[in-house]
């Protein structure tokens, strides 16, 4: 992660616009004096830069909760702050040299609201689940392009590695986005999906719950995937193939193709090293056959005026609210100038969201941008609505 080392933390006038840079405000942790986080726009990005405070130097790096489309924009906001602020830096793993060629145009990097306020559903759509190097993603694009790609990674040098290959090729059917794909799914309209694939998911043998395949999972994709459309499932990992056909066969209705060894038209060069090592690749495939009922998701995510004292929105640090299907969270509490800010995890159980919701004066909203659309969501966003209104 992209960060500086420096001497003295130093804070300058917000808001604070310089270089095409905005800096809107300063946030204190209200329980870690060690902790802030300065909110920047570069271009259409929105998100946190973090300072912690270390023995004998500070931190200064991008917030992980608000991870921003460009990590050139996260280097131009580190360094645009440094010198605004007139930092000495001790060390730094900041580049200082300009955008690459191949990554000035990134206009297939979308964020979430790209697909959640419109959805393109013009052709068929194929959806790749963590696509690493992009060997896969980019083969199939080329060789299909009257298909849609979403490419799901959040690897920042995967991400930018598939987009400068979108730029040398020229690829017009191939988006990208850096998300939670088990949350990705709930968005997406029901039938229009051809293929799902993922691909040698990390095992998480030891954090089960973390894994890609899970029965939420594949209900979901059931339903965005058209009749006859495919899950498909490529795992060198025994434990995670024994896990995987058990959570598909347990359902009442399925159709599933198992194979081993298979050969595909293309591999990536982890495949290729554990071909070497003459380590097993076991493929779960199943096929859709039920049409399903279109996606409704009523709701949204305003908020009511916030009638609770701000002394004790603070006091929620460390509560959590749970109901049925899942819980909201208060992680963590800030301070700002003109109110107050609360870090939080909500949604289900399973796949909850993580991000911030801001205070000001009798004002709420999310930040940077509002909550996937899920019923889970929603119900949270209700919960959370009544613990502001007191």
């Amino acid at each position: 992660m992209p960060h500086l080392h420096i001497e003295e933390f130093k804070t300058i006038e917000f808001p604070h616009a310089v270089d095409g840079v905005r800096f809107d405000f300063i946030a204190k942790n209200a329980n870690h004096a060690d902790e802030q986080l300065i909110a920047v726009v570069v271009e259409e990005d929105k998100f946190f830069l973090l300072v912690k405070e270390e023995e004998n130097k500070n931190l200064l790096k991008s917030d992980k909760l608000t991870r921003p489309a460009s990590i050139y924009n996260v280097h131009k906001a580190l360094l645009t702050y440094a010198k605004a602020a007139g930092l000495r830096i001790i060390s730094s793993n900041v580049p200082t040299n300009a955008k690459n060629i191949h990554l000035e145009e990134v206009d297939f990097l979308k964020s979430i609201d790209f697909f959640a306020s419109n959805f393109p559903k013009e052709r068929e759509v194929a959806i790749e689940v963590g696509f690493g190097s992009g060997r896969h993603i980019l083969h199939q694009a080329t060789q299909n392009p009257d298909i849609l790609y979403i490419g799901i990674e959040i690897h920042r040098p995967s991400i930018e590695q598939v987009l400068k290959q979108v730029n040398i090729q020229k690829l017009d059917n191939l988006l990208v986005l850096d998300y939670d794909a088990r949350l990705f799914l709930e968005l997406v309209p029901s039938n229009i999906v051809g293929k799902i694939y993922v691909h040698f998911p990390v095992p998480w043998d030891k954090k089960p719950h973390r894994r890609v395949i899970s029965t939420s999972f594949i209900e979901e994709s059931r339903r965005v995937l058209k009749v006859g459309g495919s899950l498909e499932l490529r795992t060198d990992s025994e434990n995670y193939y024994a896990y995987s056909y058990e959570t598909f066969i347990a359902f009442n209705k399925t159709v599933l193709h198992i194979n081993k060894n298979k050969d595909i038209a293309i591999s990536s060069k982890y495949e290729d090293r554990w071909k070497k090592m003459q380590k097993n690749i076991y493929d779960v495939t199943m096929i859709n056959e039920e049409e399903s009922d279109v996606l409704s998701s009523d709701g949204t995510f305003d908020f009511l005026t916030v009638t609770l004292p701000h002394a004790d929105i603070l006091k929620l640090h460390g509560v959590t609210k749970k109901f049925e299907s899942g819980f909201v969270h208060f992680e963590r509490v800030y301070t700002t100038k003109n109110g107050v800010m609360a870090r939080l995890s909500m949604g289900s159980f399973d796949r909850p969201e993580h991000l911030y919701v801001i205070v000001d004066s009798d004002k709420a909203f999310y930040y940077p941008e509002l909550p996937l659309k899920s019923k889970s969501n929603l119900i949270a966003h209700k919960i959370l609505n009544e613990v502001f209104h007191g």
